[in-house]
């Protein structure tokens, strides 16, 4: 005789603590195919300018005026995950996104790009804050670091492809054609964020009258350290491709596929060890690696040490980064996990606007090399 169906259990406290959930990996599909998209530009980009006529000071301002927008969107992007929602404001993001990317082989002169580099920074910036936030909301709380060092590898793994791809494809295509492959990764992205279902955001109910912020404070102590290390990102990736050029030295595209292969290794075992050690133990020895590839890129005789430079940037940013951004979160109030994230990426992109363009001084005044001695 067969006996009534039991009522369903309760999740146990290993189903609590799971991960790789359906939702955890299509935001981790559509955050790769849209850093694939980005990717892709981030070495493409300088040499579109210089194609335009633009010297090393203008290559700086369009690297970093995009940084800029996205800055100036973040705070905003973060209050509105909180009022409008993640599934709003992710895809508004991405569709802005898609469309500036696409656009930029339009752009038959400095100005017009200059415009499209703005709008593209406003949907990076409102994107990426916004995927942050839902990997945060997915992943659980004993295991954020974790989480996020696996989220980030599909940033990672776009990083491994995107540059090496785009140089590649520049060689046999037209600038038009590259951005439009860029525009469809990132659509792609959208089909994806689509079938995410996003967890309902439940409005904090105070007596207090709202007021504008424009960062939380909890997460401005590891904000404030990334800035620092994003400012060298800003040297390598505005750059190194212009620098290497110079010197003759070929493998360019292979720099990045190293570095990208070396933050996918750290970031296996990196965020693990913040949520056991703390950042006090994973941050001195990530800022360290980070210091030695760049006297490394100031000296690089050849492509043997362009290549261990990329290594150990890629290990040293990959230690640092998921362990800094799991910090930023962990302090912060359920219901300020967005402006968290909002405040870590706007120091990120901070970081990154300073160094091109402070380094696009640094190059017109004096030259590459100069450069990664100041990052140094």
């Amino acid at each position: 005789m067969s006996t009534p169906l039991a009522e369903k259990a309760p999740p146990s406290e290993k189903e609590k603590e799971k991960i790789w959930t359906r939702d955890f990996i299509l935001i981790c599909l559509s955050n790769f195919f849209v850093f694939l998209g980005f990717q892709m530009t981030l070495p493409t980009i300088p040499l579109f300018v210089e194609n335009l006529g633009g010297n090393d000071q203008l290559i700086g301002v369009v690297v970093g005026i995009f940084t800029f927008s996205a800055l100036l969107i973040r705070p905003y992007a973060g209050h509105a995950l909180e009022s409008r929602g993640r599934r709003f404001i992710y895809l508004v993001g991405l569709g802005i996104f898609v469309l500036s990317t696409g656009a930029f082989g339009m752009a038959g002169g400095l100005v017009f790009l200059f415009i499209l580099r703005i709008i593209q920074g406003v949907g990076w910036g409102l994107s990426t804050t916004a995927s942050g936030t839902i990997a945060t909301d997915l992943i659980p709380s004993k295991r954020r670091g974790e989480g996020m060092g696996y989220y980030g590898l599909s940033g990672n793994l776009a990083l491994a492809m995107g540059p090496t791809l785009g140089l590649a494809l520049v060689g046999y295509l037209s600038f038009t054609e590259l951005f439009l492959i860029c525009g469809v990764l990132g659509a792609v992205a959208i089909a994806l964020s689509s079938r995410i279902r996003f967890k309902p955001v439940v409005p904090v109910t105070t007596s207090e009258p709202k007021k504008l912020d424009f960062y939380e404070k909890t997460a401005l102590p590891p904000s404030i350290l990334l800035l620092f290390i994003t400012v060298t990102f800003g040297g390598i990736a505005s750059f190194l491709p212009l620098y290497t050029v110079k010197k003759g030295i070929e493998g360019i595209e292979w720099y990045f596929l190293l570095y990208a292969i070396a933050l996918l290794i750290s970031r296996t075992f990196a965020g693990k060890l913040y949520d056991q050690k703390g950042h006090r133990f994973v941050f001195p020895a990530g800022s360290i690696m980070i210091m030695a590839a760049m006297i490394l890129l100031a000296w690089i005789p050849n492509s043997t040490i362009l290549y261990l430079a990329a290594i150990i940037y890629g290990f040293g940013f990959g230690t640092v980064q998921p362990a800094l951004q799991a910090w930023s979160v962990q302090n912060s109030p359920i219901s300020r996990r967005g402006m968290a994230n909002a405040t870590f990426f706007s120091f990120f992109d901070l970081g990154v606007g300073i160094g091109a363009i402070v380094f696009g001084q640094i190059a017109f005044w004096l030259d590459y090399h100069s450069i990664y001695i100041a990052s140094t």
